[in-house]
Order: structure tokens, then C-alpha cells, then sequence
């Protein structure tokens, strides 16, 4: 009977007895004994892979078993356990056979800077390098909490990453091109975001029920980063909104659909949306960079614009306070509107000024 063995490495060496080919398990794992096909071969096969199941207990790896069967794991959303998973992956190759008393020595720091910027090669921005840096640095600051290691991770590290959305904002003739071009079910997504300001992973689950006719009701989504219950936000429904639920399908217990009328899965959704901003992009090439998150900090600023303040803005969004006054910081400052709307109204503060002098002027004292 001939089994296949998946995943062995293969290196051909060429020696001055002649040419060698030896076998690993894997690349970067254990070499193997004997030769394929042989009962030797087939056992140190089966060796190396059971003890790659069960990591030593003193090695990194057997904390990235532990945290990936964590509550604080399993509990993420499925594109968050994807994201993590390609960052763990990288940092089971480098550390994965790190001692954990390796941890006690502050210069291990060191390495995993060196790491990071290893990664960040050959990246325009670094943004793949400095994630994978964040889970690594999560993951050993989970460890810590339960009492697996002593490593404390290093504050005030420099970010070779930063994202700056302060430009990233949806403008009217933005949101008119993709309009233009998106069908209608992306359509209703673009106006669901504007006019609530959430986050697409609610929008996508958001029932009917939480519809009345005048409100939108909901509780967000649990942040994971804080560990703690999303906040329940009450939506007064706009008309434009109101018009546009109105003329929605209920195929399904979820207000947003795809065109078959089923519910939308987050990656489909992803990739229907970047298609549909890609085509818009030829219209109108100051969309490209634009992100449906982008929508979130959009809305935040047309409050604002319309004169909301920041509390009344956090009621509607579900933002910590501190969170609005964030964006605004970011997003306010590259728009026009209220810098407009701020010479607006120190003209006609000059005006009240000069009509009041020339009232007093004129005033006879008796």
C-alpha cells in the first residue's frame, strides 16, 4: 500500500562522494531517517509530526497553542482569527522554538525589534510588519495576565506604521460616483452607513427587528479589544434613510442583502465593495484609498458640519466621547465646510459690532 506524505522538504546536496537528497518533515523541521519508502522513513515521518502536535511546554509555542484556544481567541470574529492567524504564523517561524526562559532576559527585546524590522523590508509602509508586531506583543501581554510568562512587553516602541484617514473622507461627489456605478445592494449599504455612522460588521447583521419605522435600535458588537459589551445606540431614522428602507426586500431577517437575497458573509462583502470602488475610481480618481470604514469618520463629520456637538454625536455613533473628539480632530481640519461656516460667522459678528458702535455714536446724552 503507498501512502503519501505531505509537506516533506526535499534538499539536494552535492558532496564530494557524490550527490545527497536529504528529507525533512517539513521546512524547517527535523530531517528524517532511512529512505522514502521505507518503514524507518514512514516512522521518523509520524515522530516529528506528533510532537509537532504537542508543542514543548517550555518553548513560545506552547503559549500560541494556549492563546489560540482561548476564549479571547475563539470569541473573535472570523476575519479577526484570520488576520491573527497570518501574524501568528510568521511568529511561530521565528520564535516558535524560543525557550520561555528566554523571556527573562530584557535583551530578548531586542530580537523581536530586529524582527520586526526584518518584515518591514521590502513593505512600502510597513503595515504588515508593524501588525504582526501587535499580535506578537498581545500575545505574549495574554500570556503575562494568566501567569504563563514574567515578560512585560516595552512601552513607547515607535510605530513604523501609522495610518492617517484625516484626508480619507466620502464628499458628496464621492459618494455620487460610487452611486453611479455600485448596484443596488451596495447602495443600500452606502446610504445604511451614512445615515447611522456604524461599523460595516454591525450593518451586515443589523435585523429588521431593530427597524420600527422611526428608529433604528440596535447593540453593537462586542469590542474584543476592550473585552467589554458593545454599546446600545437608538438612531432616529433620517427621510432619505426612511425612503430608502422603504424600498428594500425582505428576503431575509437581515436588512442588507446581496442580490440573491441572502445575507451578506463579510468577505464577499469586502470584495463586492473594493469592486465596485475600483470601477468608481475611473470616474473619479480622488476616491482611490477610500475604505467603507472611511464612512464611519464621514458621518461623524457631517454631524459636526450640521452643528451637532460632540455628545450628541456619540449618541448616534456609539463612539466613547473621547473617540469623537478624536476623529474630528483628525477629519474637521481638511474639510471646508466649517471653515466657511466659521468666516460666516465672524463677519457677521463685525457686522453686530460696527451696528452697535454707530448706535452708540449716534445716541445724545440729555
Amino acid at each position: 500500500m503507498r501512502v503519501e506524505l505531505k509537506g516533506i522538504h526535499s534538499v539536494r546536496m552535492r558532496l564530494k562522494t557524490g550527490d545527497v537528497t536529504y528529507h525533512y518533515a517539513w521546512r524547517g523541521g527535523p530531517r528524517l531517517k532511512g529512505e522514502p519508502g521505507t518503514p524507518e522513513f514512514l516512522a521518523s515521518y509520524q515522530a516529528a509530526h506528533s510532537a509537532r502536535k504537542q508543542p514543548r511546554t517550555d518553548t513560545l509555542q506552547s503559549i500560541i497553542v494556549a492563546f489560540k484556544a482561548s476564549l479571547e481567541f475563539t470569541r473573535l470574529r472570523e476575519r479577526t482569527q484570520s488576520d491573527y492567524l497570518k501574524d501568528i504564523a510568521k511568529i511561530e517561524t521565528e520564535f516558535g522554538d524560543l525557550p520561555l526562559d528566554a523571556l527573562e532576559d530584557p535583551r530578548v527585546t531586542h530580537d523581536f525589534l530586529s524582527w520586526r524590522d526584518k518584515l518591514a523590508k521590502g513593505q512600502p509602509k510597513g503595515r504588515q510588519a508593524q501588525g504582526a508586531w501587535s499580535t506578537l506583543m498581545r500575545l505574549l501581554n495574554w500570556s503575562r495576565g494568566r501567569g504563563l510568562t514574567t515578560y512585560r512587553t516595552p512601552e513607547r516602541i515607535d510605530r513604523i506604521y501609522k495610518a492617517d484617514r484625516s484626508e480619507s473622507i466620502w464628499s458628496d461627489e464621492d459618494v455620487a460616483a460610487f452611486m453611479g456605478v455600485a448596484s443596488e445592494p451596495l447602495q443600500r449599504a452606502m446610504v445604511l452607513a451614512l445615515e447611522t455612522g456604524q461599523r460595516q460588521g454591525d450593518l451586515l447583521v443589523l435585523p429588521w427587528s431593530a427597524y420600527d419605522g422611526g428608529w433604528i435600535r440596535l447593540r453593537q458588537r462586542k469590542s474584543m479589544r476592550r473585552g467589554s459589551p458593545g454599546r446600545k445606540v437608538s438612531i432616529p431614522v433620517t427621510k432619505r434613510l426612511q425612503a430608502v428602507l422603504a424600498t428594500t426586500p425582505k428576503t431575509s431577517t437581515v436588512i442588507l442583502t446581496h442580490a440573491r437575497g441572502r445575507p451578506w458573509t463579510e468577505n464577499a462583502f469586502r470584495k463586492a465593495w473594493g469592486l465596485a470602488t475600483r470601477k468608481a475610481v475611473k470616474v473619479r480618481p480622488e476616491l482611490a484609498g477610500r475604505t467603507f470604514h472611511d464612512l464611519r469618520g464621514s458621518a461623524v463629520t457631517r454631524l459636526s458640519e450640521a452643528g451637532c456637538t460632540p455628545q450628541e454625536i456619540a449618541t448616534i455613533t456609539g463612539h466613547a466621547l473621547a473617540e469623537v473628539e478624536a476623529i474630528l480632530d483628525r477629519y474637521l481640519a481638511r474639510t471646508d465646510k466649517l471653515a466657511i461656516a466659521a468666516i460666516a460667522k465672524l463677519e457677521r459678528g463685525r457686522k453686530r459690532t460696527s451696528s452697535v458702535k454707530r448706535a452708540v455714536k449716534g445716541t445724545s446724552v440729555t
